[in-house]
């Protein structure tokens, strides 16, 4: 007898027992140390920077459009996997209490990251309206209420297939969260705010009448929810070796001016695979694109004087510690060592690549500090970039490569 809270149960039990498995390798010792030196260091300087903030500033339209991305941003986990396709489709008229379950557990995942993303925009908040913080609380009670309804929304929006309604979903209910957010923020009558509330409940029983024909798109489900592992095993994988991760290759003709650089020449196999590898294999170049852009957010942004240079310097160390595993990328592929050429030459053009990476995110860093008008603390940042890289590359790398081997 098919009982779907045994189901749930052990999908769930099985989910969280292997996200915790990995989560005991990303969040190990020193990068603990790391991030919260980061932390300590970033709340210490917005703290410098929330009193010098003008009154003037625009909060009220800051907060709408980040809080406003997190509350249109609803993926619901289902922990489907692609067998289900077969064996529960004939049992999807018995899966209703399933998947309530799993919107509220999405629910209470996604609250959390409301509450901390609310917080930290309390203060700026708070010294906008007279430096009270006594309406987190109600405001977090408001957030947490649109963010069911924007969750409900999107369920019954997976019930279609066509794309320009998926898409179109997130920049409508994006456009009312931020709208609405917008007048909550800047302590707009209650007349305006009500009628863009509704309009979360006219979505709501729209779609619902929308979807009493329809059936549950398990294909869509089922690639969603892959999506998002594969998200996170690439994430583990910077890590530790994760056997599910499946590689994802894109061709990116744009970077290919980076790769007539390097000549064809023997000694040059281990660079050119290297070179292809992180621009194209996996989620290299994407970390290495976030950890430069969120970097410069916070040094343009938060922080100031000499901490911008320690700021670069960690988020460089972040960035090269998780480019470490690109050395092991294609360690199990037998067609490797086919190469004519010797194994000296693969950390060698590992490093010259590394080398690379960091001085060019180095000189990025650099580059947002001089935009805010500090030449002589954007020399300064340049230098000591460098100056890691080279330790890194030549000094601490290759111990790390030894200590794995």
């Amino acid at each position: 007898m098919f009982n779907e809270n045994t189901l749930w149960k052990e999908r769930l039990a099985r989910t969280s027992k292997e996200l915790s498995s990995y989560l005991r390798y990303i969040f190990n010792g020193h990068l603990v140390i790391v991030l919260v030196f980061l932390l300590g260091t970033g709340a210490y300087y917005y703290q410098g920077w929330v009193k010098e903030m003008p009154l003037d500033y625009p909060v009220p339209a800051i907060m709408a459009v980040f809080l406003g991305i997190l509350l249109t941003y609803s993926p619901i986990f289902t922990f489907l996997t692609e067998a289900d396709r077969i064996f529960l489709l004939p049992l999807e008229t018995k899966l209703h209490g399933y998947f309530r379950k799993s919107i509220m557990v999405s629910f209470f995942l996604q609250a959390y990251l409301l509450l901390m993303l609310l917080a930290l925009f309390m203060p700026m908040y708070a010294k906008v309206n007279g430096g009270s913080f006594q309406g987190f609380f109600p405001l977090l009670a408001v957030l947490l209420l649109v963010k069911w309804l924007n969750l409900e929304i999107r369920w019954r929006i997976q019930y279609y297939t066509e794309q320009n309604v998926l898409r179109s979903d997130s920049a409508v209910r994006f456009a009312v969260n931020a709208g609405f957010l917008y007048l909550l923020f800047s302590g707009a009558s209650y007349l305006y705010i009500v009628p863009v509330g509704l309009l979360f409940v006219l979505l709501l029983l729209f779609f619902n009448g929308k979807i009493k024909t329809k059936g549950l798109k398990w294909e869509y489900l089922i690639e969603q929810e892959e999506r998002r592992m594969t998200a996170f095993y690439r994430l583990a994988n910077m890590f530790t070796d994760v056997p599910k991760l499946k590689n994802a290759v894109k061709r990116r003709k744009w970077l290919d001016p980076l790769y007539s650089g390097v000549p064809f020449l023997p000694e040059k196999i281990y660079a050119h695979l290297y070179i292809r590898t992180f621009s194209r294999s996996g989620d290299y170049l994407g970390l290495f694109v976030r950890l430069t852009l969120i970097g410069a957010a916070v040094i343009y942004f938060i922080s100031y004087g000499y901490g911008q240079i320690l700021l670069a310097i960690l988020f460089m160390y972040l960035t090269a510690f998780q480019l470490l595993p690109l050395f092991y990328h294609h360690e199990n592929k037998l067609w490797v060592k086919l190469y004519p050429t010797g194994d000296a030459y693969k950390e060698t053009s590992f490093k010259q690549l590394m080398g690379s990476i960091l001085s060019l995110q180095a000189f990025l860093l650099a580059l947002t500090v001089l935009l805010k008008g500090e030449f002589t603390t954007a020399i300064l940042t340049l230098t000591a970039g460098l100056l890691f890289s080279y330790l890194y590359v030549f000094l601490y790398m290759p111990k790390r490569l030894q200590t794995k081997d």
